[in-house]
């Protein structure tokens, strides 16, 4: 990586974002502050930032706001929420809305700072070794275009639907366990994101499987999901 990495900060507690400003400055990286919904949208649309760190209850538009906005003109931009609500629920409200990543207040810096360099790493990456489409039996993924078909149909699915198909499908023909998942996807290992992983595998049953053969997404019990395009027996 080169240069120095840009993070927008959109946090409406004056203590919290200056002292997460302050602590990602020490560490090299550019940042800058909108205490609320509205002015972070703005910034997010109007300028180039590397990563956005967003909390949930904001002044204008509230965080979900801000995010699904954000998502539509911007689908690539790594966006991290901050929020003390620690609910599946709120995850899972915050990962439809386009969220990457979920961190719950008060959280430690250094598990900020951690999760931050994992995008920023992965966003490197993926621009030095982008493979745009990728293929099994009629599914079709698109990784800069963000577009999935099946069988000619197009399919609509949340970012992190998006990025967990997008993850089975450069593993398929292997067995990937929901701890797997959860370290490459959701940054962490708890029993909250493994249970997050099992509704989000559901999700993406009932839209790229329910109406369309040959079935993809298989359960290996006890071990966990193998994309692969031979039928069950």
């Amino acid at each position: 990586m080169s240069g120095s990495k840009k993070i927008l900060i959109v946090e409406d507690d004056l203590r919290i974002a200056q002292n997460i400003s302050k602590g990602l400055q020490e560490k090299g990286f550019e940042t800058e502050i909108a205490f609320d919904g509205k002015i972070g949208l703005k910034l997010a649309l109007h300028n180039d930032f590397d990563l956005i760190l967003l909390d949930l209850n904001l002044p204008g538009l509230n965080g979900y706001e801000v995010c699904s906005e954000v998502r539509k003109k911007k689908p690539s931009i790594p966006i991290i929420m901050l929020t003390a609500l620690g609910e599946t629920e709120d995850k899972i409200e915050g990962f439809e809305k386009g969220a990457d990543d979920y961190l719950v207040k008060p959280f430690d810096f250094r598990e900020l700072l951690a999760r931050i360099n994992v995008f920023i790493k992965r966003n490197h990456n993926s621009e030095s070794d982008q493979q745009d489409t990728l293929k099994i039996a009629n599914l079709e993924l698109d990784s800069e275009s963000k577009i999935v078909m099946r069988d000619g149909q197009n399919i609509e699915l949340t970012p992190k639907e998006f990025s967990l198909l997008e993850y089975l499908i450069k593993n398929k023909g292997k067995v990937v366990s929901k701890t797997d998942i959860a370290e490459n996807l959701w940054e962490q290992n708890n029993q909250q994101s493994l249970n997050v992983i099992e509704v989000y595998i559901n999700f993406l049953r009932k839209k790229i499987d329910k109406d369309f053969t040959p079935k993809l997404i298989h359960t290996k019990t006890g071990m966990g999901y193998i994309l692969k395009e031979e039928i069950e027996k």
